[in-house]
């Protein structure tokens, strides 16, 4: 049995979403995309996330917004998505357990799968 707390709160959300963006931004090939090539302005980027994934995980709908289009004009490969989501797991593992952790890494394989497919990147990553 683990002694982590499920994701239940706004903070949870945060705790997430921060320690996640500074696994993306120390990874060999994934900083690159945020950091060089879109050079994401990270005070208005983290927001946006806290928003699409409370939407997601806590029901609150705050996030409005199309995160496809602007992932199909950079050059991802299928590797990407693979790495993007091996960290969100690992951090998602670190921090919490429980049903909305689980539903936080179902959700994110779903959105995975279904970037990799709608840009032609090959075979869908698995669950």
């Amino acid at each position: 049995m683990s002694n982590k707390k499920d994701i239940q709160s706004e903070e949870d959300i945060q705790l997430m979403v921060n320690s996640f963006y500074d696994k993306v931004n120390k990874h060999h090939s994934l900083s690159y995309f945020f950091n060089e090539y879109v050079k994401i302005d990270w005070k208005h980027h983290l927001p946006k996330m806290y928003d699409f994934w409370s939407s997601l995980l806590l029901g609150t709908m705050r996030y409005s917004g199309q995160p496809f289009p602007k992932h199909l004009a950079l050059p991802l490969k299928k590797e990407n998505f693979d790495d993007w989501l091996a960290l969100f797991f690992e951090t998602v593992d670190e921090h919490f357990s429980g049903p909305v952790a689980d539903e936080a890494k179902i959700r994110a394989s779903n959105i995975a799968r279904i970037f990799i497919s709608r840009m032609g990147l090959g075979e869908p990553v698995k669950n």
